[in-house]
């Protein structure tokens, strides 16, 4: 027989989250949204619409409004109160003070707030508004974790391929460094981590898209922006799709019942260095803090989870 009260701390939350993702860009951020929201374990406290990169938004204006209403019908989709802010619409510039945006405003009040839940920073995109926030205020760099989707990969074997720079990184390097640069937690899912997080369309059809209307929303999103993209860069975009920002929900809300650290997905210190502005690692910094690292990802366990909960909002059997 199950014992109500362990019954009933399995539904409190463990920490707070503060969501920081481009809503707006590619929709792997509204199924870690979704996941997030449906996670008991944690409590959202706050939803940053973010910025892509300005290059990108030269041609493609509009794209942090886009992401507030993509966010909030998610949110209206689940019948929760939340409302995503709008961050930054640029980034940060060497040596320059930004403004302190309203977003800014809400991490720091979220960060220094009394609670004693910890408090991860969860961010798949780039951190403008994570960066604004501390260089206002320092002293969150001691209140909270961040957890990023981003940075290229620590493996020697990939150091000479030709990839482009990590997309996440190149969204706003100046804050990445300066975040790098902070006394800051960080967990760092870098990009050759979070490829891994390969599902296929053919599981998207015919496994998630049914569940109910939030997930055939989440799967139609995900399609029309990969076509789009397809069409735009003239690639084909194969049998497979990356949710990406799902180590997220992965490392913060599915950590095991004993350990407040996830104990299904490896991971490894590695010295702290500079980002470059060409997005890049630097020089070490001497006497920073190590970043930990995640080499590799429960996805089993990520993905189970994703559908499990789609079915159970969804009414599905």
């Amino acid at each position: 027989m199950t014992d109500p009260a362990r019954a009933d701390d399995a539904g409190a939350p463990r920490a707070r989250v503060i969501l920081d993702n481009d809503f707006g860009g590619d929709p792997d951020g509204l199924f870690q949204l979704a996941h997030h929201l449906l996670s008991p374990s944690v409590h959202v406290a706050l939803v940053v619409a973010s910025k892509i990169p300005d290059s990108f938004a030269e041609f493609d204006p509009g794209v942090v409004e886009r992401g507030v209403i993509a966010a909030d019908r998610i949110v209206e989709m689940l019948g929760r109160p939340e409302r995503a802010l709008a961050g930054a619409e640029t980034g940060l510039r060497a040596g320059v003070t930004p403004r302190l945006t309203d977003a800014a405003r809400a991490i720091i009040a979220e960060a220094l707030r009394d609670d004693p839940l910890p408090l991860f920073y969860c961010a798949g995109g780039g951190l403008t508004d994570l960066a604004t926030a501390y260089l206002h205020e320092p002293g969150i760099a001691d209140r909270l974790t961040l957890v990023w989707i981003g940075g290229p990969g620590y493996d020697p074997a990939h150091a000479d391929d030709c990839r482009p720079a990590e997309f996440n990184t190149t969204i706003d390097p100046v804050a990445a460094g300066v975040v790098f640069a902070s006394s800051m937690a960080i967990w760092q899912v870098p990009e050759t981590t979070y490829e891994q997080c390969l599902i296929t369309w053919a599981e998207l059809h015919r496994h998630v898209a049914p569940l109910g209307p939030l997930a055939a929303h989440l799967v139609d999103c995900l399609d029309t922006f990969t076509a789009m993209m397809s069409a735009m860069l003239g690639f084909n975009r194969g049998e497979t799709v990356v949710l990406g920002d799902s180590p997220l929900v992965l490392l913060t809300a599915l950590r095991g019942p004993f350990h407040v650290d996830p104990s299904s997905s490896p991971s490894a210190l590695q010295p702290r260095r500079a980002i470059s502005d060409d997005a890049t690692y630097g020089d070490l910094l001497a006497g920073a803090p190590p970043v930990r690292v995640f080499t590799a990802l429960d996805t089993r366990l990520m993905f189970g989870d994703l559908v499990a909960k789609l079915a159970e909002v969804g009414g599905a059997a």
